[in-house]
């Protein structure tokens, strides 16, 4: 069975960086696409950020997110740069599926990890 564990999140002044990570087991991990998507309170999930063969960005992290991998350490990375109050959500990993979704969207993926809370103070 596929898990996804996230880590590095906390609490950050704006301006700051953090770098989460996502340890994936249970599967092949380099076969697959992966993705992060974070969510506020009150909110939708909301795609940030997607790597397959290239790497692709929501307009709104463009620039000061990057999203990477490691396939012999089986883990995803994003690591946040110039971070703004607006970046507060929980972050969540998830595997790209299969299906007719595009990668923005949250039911293009088939298995999440539990999430990371990031908070970044004004």
């Amino acid at each position: 069975q596929v898990q996804l564990v996230e880590s590095g999140g906390g609490l950050v002044e704006a301006g700051g960086s953090l770098r989460l990570s996502c340890a994936a087991s249970g599967g092949t991990f380099s076969s697959y696409a992966m993705g992060w998507f974070r969510q506020a309170p009150g909110k939708e999930r909301e795609f940030v950020a997607y790597i397959a063969w290239s790497t692709h960005y929501a307009d709104s992290v463009k620039g000061r997110f990057t999203i990477s991998r490691d396939n012999a350490k089986n883990t995803v990375y994003l690591q946040m740069n110039s971070l703004k109050p607006e970046d507060t959500a929980t972050y969540y990993c998830a595997r790209r599926g299969g299906g007719r979704y595009d990668y923005t969207s949250h039911l293009g993926y088939d298995y999440w990890g539990q999430g990371t809370q990031v908070t970044v103070s004004s």
